[in-house]
């Protein structure tokens, strides 16, 4: 299914069993499609509930065009609830996506707080004070891309030392049309996530999912969540074998909320 927001059409997939309504994002540069590949697809061990997947724009099968300010979080984030308000009118949904799609979570979360049953949280990114080193990485990403090619940008993440706990693609080749590429890295280098103030001010329950040795995901990112937000709890992996324990965590997560959930106001 495509949806259209601005400059963009969003490539959907709904699995309707009925009962609780979940949406699933994908991180950066990836799409649902390689998130099932990498072990991150929590929404497979999910069964009777209606989950809404999409890739983002300029991600896997969604159009974008080359425009930085894009790809920001916040832009995502309202993409994310104008796909909510399409799906599932008035109703709270329980939110889960790693790194990028994180970030897009807590922008929405705070941007409407009566849209959301609960949080899963997987891998924040690198967030404040640990944003601006990350955010030079973005650019400077960007500028090898549009110098030397797609090829030197994923020769060069290889040599990046792999988080334990992770399960390298086969094929690390963004999901990003090249001509693209250099804009969504600029939108990511322009993002971070809200203040901390404003999520504190999210009293749902969040379970924030992490894993170590990561610094584009570090550890500090998610423990600072887990000490902002009122209703969260911290589950940090070590190996691909805890990792592959997230589905049942988020099957978890989101009978709670099926439990716990009242119409939107």
């Amino acid at each position: 299914m495509r949806f259209r927001v601005p400059h963009a059409e969003l490539d959907t997939e709904l699995s309707d069993e009925g009962g609780h309504p979940v949406v699933q994002l994908h991180g950066l540069t990836s799409s649902r499609a390689r998130e099932r590949e990498i072990d991150l697809d929590l929404g497979r061990g999910l069964s009777g509930t209606r989950l809404l997947r999409y890739d983002a724009r300029g991600h896997g099968r969604s159009t974008g065009r080359p425009e930085p300010g894009d790809y920001r979080w916040e832009v995502l984030a309202e993409d994310l609830l104008a796909l909510l308000e399409e799906h599932f009118p008035g109703e709270r949904v329980h939110g889960a996506g790693p790194s990028m799609g994180s970030g897009t979570l807590l922008h929405a979360a705070v941007a409407d707080p009566g849209r959301f049953s609960s949080l899963t949280l997987m891998i924040p990114p690198t967030a404040w004070a640990t944003r601006t080193a990350r955010a030079a990485a973005y650019r400077a990403s960007a500028a090898l891309v549009e110098a030397r090619g797609v090829g030197a940008f994923v020769a060069a993440g290889a040599m990046a030392p792999q988080p334990p706990a992770a399960v390298p693609p086969a094929d690390a080749t963004p999901e990003i049309p090249p001509e693209l590429l250099p804009s969504v890295l600029r939108g990511a280098g322009d993002s971070d996530l809200p203040d901390p103030a404003r999520i504190a001010a999210i009293t749902v329950p969040v379970r924030i999912l992490a894993w170590e040795e990561d610094p584009s995901h570090p550890l500090t990112t998610a423990q600072e969540l887990a000490r902002l937000l009122p209703h969260a709890e911290l589950r940090v992996a070590r190996t691909p074998a805890d990792v592959r324990t997230w589905p049942r965590l988020l099957a978890e997560d989101v009978a709670r909320a099926r439990a716990a959930v009242r119409p939107v106001p």
